[in-house]
């Protein structure tokens, strides 16, 4: 390490004697990250400087989330809330961080917040949990896949003794194995506690499969073979789950439909049926909803969860009845929410701060309390903002809201 400065550095990297990606190696990570920017502007011909306005070290996100690093995109945080819960894990009354660029969507989560108030509050709970990872083996035919089948269900235990020796944490529930033709992913599916688990699968897995290698004929070809599915629509993720699986429920009674939400439970209901079940069926859609994403990306940037997965955590289903008494009863079912309140993006400053907010930071006691109500709080904001965006259809009042906040 030297006493670079982030023009010298820059003109080490012009010349040839240092790498873009190594200057970590002669500098500290700021300065690193300062002399990117300066050779990134020089070629883009633009003014990056904002980017190097940032609340935390470069040494901590560097290696371990990001690399090639030139500063930082900041995001607006708002809250939602705070808004009463009755969770396995998550309860109490708790405000809800949401980082977005999206106008109009913390305030559309804020009007379902305080609804979902009024109504007594909502009841969240986890219902599966558990992070999978499934490699693809390459056998001769149909008869060795079925004889791989047996083994592995025959040979759990020293599977799970293989993959548990590479963490102090994860614990291997099961392996389900799938055939085709002469293709078998073997489905390995762990309790990661508060971690979201991912990299803990793959370590862990990669450990199982060379007691598969080793014992049978049959050979590794990928150790992700897309069955698990990572950051992919599946509908293997939608009735299996990955992740958390987790549930949130409102009892609406009519008169706070109809006096703040100026619509009634029967229009709700048919909107929620012809457009997120009906319409989402016909266009062949895996998430059965109104806009679940909006709450979980918001939320994800908000924690330091990992954005991509996403993809998953939308994977959600939003069912509304009207009940016999006339109320209106409204759940949304999360299949696959992939979250941690350790590792990752969970250790930066800003993040760990939107963990603040919820009360789940760090390991929880017991472990995997922190994460579930994580969950719990993901899937409450995804129900409100669920409720508003519903009720803003049945009263026609959508584009004007968007019209109202600039968007």
């Amino acid at each position: 390490m030297t006493d670079a400065t982030p023009a010298s550095l820059a003109e080490r990297v012009r010349d040839g004697e240092v790498r873009f990606h190594e200057l970590e190696d002669h500098a500290d990570a700021n300065v690193a990250a300062a002399a990117r920017r300066r050779l990134v502007a020089e070629t883009a011909d633009a003014d990056v400087d904002v980017l190097g306005e940032y609340a935390f070290d470069a040494a901590d996100a560097h290696g371990s989330n990001i690399e090639n690093m030139i500063g930082a995109v900041q995001v607006p945080l708002g809250v939602a809330g705070p808004v009463s819960v009755d969770g396995g894990a998550f309860g109490g009354e708790r405000y809800l961080p949401l980082a977005t660029t999206e106008g109009a969507l913390v305030a559309s989560i804020n009007r379902g917040c305080s609804v979902v108030n009024d109504a007594g509050g909502a009841t969240a709970r986890v219902t599966k949990s558990g992070m999978t990872r499934a490699p693809v083996f390459r056998v001769a035919d149909v008869a060795e896949a079925e004889a791989l089948v047996a083994w592995v269900r025959d040979n759990e235990e020293s599977l799970r003794e293989a993959a548990e020796s590479t963490t102090s944490h994860g614990e291997l529930l099961d392996v389900t194995p799938y055939v085709v033709g002469n293709n078998v992913f073997l489905r390995f599916r762990y309790d990661t506690k508060d971690a979201m688990g991912m990299n803990m699968a793959t370590i862990a897995t990669r450990e199982a499969c060379d007691v598969v290698e080793a014992e049978t004929d049959a050979a590794l070809v990928a150790l992700s073979g897309n069955l698990c599915s990572d950051k992919k629509p599946a509908a293997i993720n939608a009735v299996e789950g990955r992740g958390r699986s987790v549930t949130a429920d409102v009892r609406v009674p009519r008169e706070v439909v109809e006096e703040r939400l100026h619509t009634t439970p029967e229009a709700v209901a048919e909107i929620n049926t012809r457009k997120n079940l009906v319409g989402s069926a016909k266009a062949g859609g895996l998430g059965f909803n109104a806009h679940v994403a909006n709450a979980v990306a918001a939320m994800f940037l908000a924690t330091g969860q990992d954005e991509a997965q996403v993809v998953e955590g939308a994977n959600a289903i939003t069912t509304a009845e009207a009940t016999p008494e006339g109320d209106l009863y409204c759940s949304v079912s999360l299949a696959s929410l992939e979250v941690g309140t350790v590792g990752g993006g969970t250790k930066l400053p800003t993040q760990a701060a939107g963990l603040d907010v919820l009360g789940v930071r760090g390991g929880g006691d017991p472990a995997g309390s922190n994460g579930d109500a994580l969950a719990e709080a993901i899937a409450v904001g995804a129900l409100a903002g669920e409720l508003s965006l519903l009720a803003a259809l049945g009263s026609r009042h959508l584009s004007s809201a968007h019209a109202d906040l600039g968007r």
